[in-house]
């Protein structure tokens, strides 16, 4: 599996999901908080399906 998540997309995913996650569970919002699943898991993984599908990348490139 190659990396498409890099760098401050990968920072700002994970901070998004943790925030919803935890909202969810203070019961501040509802259900759907637990999207935050997703961009928690891509910015830990580093990889993002979408960005595969639309040949996206946020990685530095290597030399």
């Amino acid at each position: 599996m190659k990396f498409n998540v890099g760098g401050i997309d990968r920072i700002l995913r994970i901070i998004v999901g943790i925030v919803l996650i935890a909202l969810t569970l203070m019961g501040t919002i509802g259900v759907w908080g637990w999207i935050g699943i997703v961009p928690l898991v891509t910015g830990l993984f580093k990889f993002c399906p979408l960005y595969s599908l639309i040949g996206m990348s946020t990685c530095p490139m290597k030399k």
